[in-house]
């Protein structure tokens, strides 16, 4: 097969100095920038459009395919597989970390995303509802949402409380985060000197629930208290995704400077007036202190005038 033959990747489109804010679109995308494969991106944000109704969808002259599996199959067969684990026993490796995300993040994500009503209603909901095409973005957060649940109620079937699915799904994810801060300890790759599969999927994962603006962030705290794990979330993404990586944090600087501009404009009337106070306040208080340790006399300017008042009150008095 011809390397110049030109492949379309239709993904979810990125947010927040994202490639992708989905997981499945961003492994490919990690695993395609890792291998410098030329594959054109496009935000579709409309699975209703793919064949199957999911992304990510690779499309080449001779075929059209949906599962990340068949996708990434399909790039090392044009040789671009510079990333395979390298032995059977880094193979290994890969197949048992990879389940572990599978059995232990990915239902916490899923719970983030889609069943923890704060996040769903202030941040994930409105989010794709502004980001896929009407009438279809009342249509598919709500298809994820059951979809979610059903992810949920098959780990715990026999559970009502929510509250204690969510201590547990969380507790297994922070095992999981713990044990991937473990092995990669002080390496900036998981199998050796360079990247790998297993780290396209670590980051598929790491980086949405890293860098997403979530409004209840428990998980996402552990996370960040793994230090090792935030810096490799960052290496990657200042590497092989420079320009979402650059363009997200020229962004926010800007809106950081308008945030400050606006406080200042919004506090100003309020912090000349209490300037102004304090300077009366202040000039008074200095006053009221040098009169009553006798540094400063009032003076009394005419005793004439005074003399003059009192000979007048006698002479009234003798008059009447």
């Amino acid at each position: 097969m011809s390397t110049s033959e030109k492949m379309q990747l239709d993904v979810w489109k990125g947010d927040w100095g994202l490639a992708s804010i989905d997981t499945e679109c961003l492994q490919v995308l990690a695993y395609a920038r890792f291998n410098g494969i030329p594959l054109q991106v496009k935000a579709t944000n409309n699975p209703f459009k793919t064949p199957n109704g999911r992304l990510p969808v690779l499309r080449t002259k001779h075929t059209s395919l949906d599962k990340v599996s068949e996708i990434i199959q399909y790039l090392k067969k044009t040789n671009f597989d510079s990333s395979s684990a390298n032995n059977s026993k880094e193979y290994a490796e890969f197949i048992a970390y990879d389940t572990m995300l599978k059995d232990k993040l990915y239902p916490a994500m899923q719970f983030i995303w889609w069943l923890d009503q704060t996040n769903l209603n202030e941040l994930v909901r409105p989010w794709y509802c502004k980001a896929v095409p009407f009438p279809l973005n009342y249509y598919y957060p709500s298809k994820f949402e059951n979809q979610a649940k059903t992810v949920i109620e098959t780990l715990y079937p026999t559970e009502d409380n929510m509250t204690v699915i969510e201590n547990k799904v969380y507790s297994e994810a922070q095992k999981c985060l713990t044990s991937l801060s473990t092995r990669l300890g002080d390496s900036k790759y998981f199998l050796g000197q360079s990247h790998t599969m297993l780290d396209a999927v670590v980051y598929s994962y790491l980086a949405p629930l890293l860098k997403t603006p979530l409004v209840n962030p428990p998980l996402q705290n552990h996370l960040k208290a793994c230090t090792n794990l935030v810096t490799f979330v960052t290496h990657i993404s200042q590497k092989y995704f420079r320009d979402e990586y650059q363009q997200y944090e020229k962004v926010k600087s800007e809106n950081n400077v308008k945030r400050m501009r606006k406080d200042s404009y919004t506090e100003f009337p309020n912090k000349r007036r209490d300037q102004v106070l304090a300077g009366i306040f202040a000039a008074a208080a200095m006053i009221g202190y040098a009169v009553l340790t006798g540094k400063l006399e009032v003076p009394i300017k005419d005793n004439k005038m005074i003399n003059q008042a009192e000979e007048y009150i006698i002479e009234d008095e003798v008059d009447e």
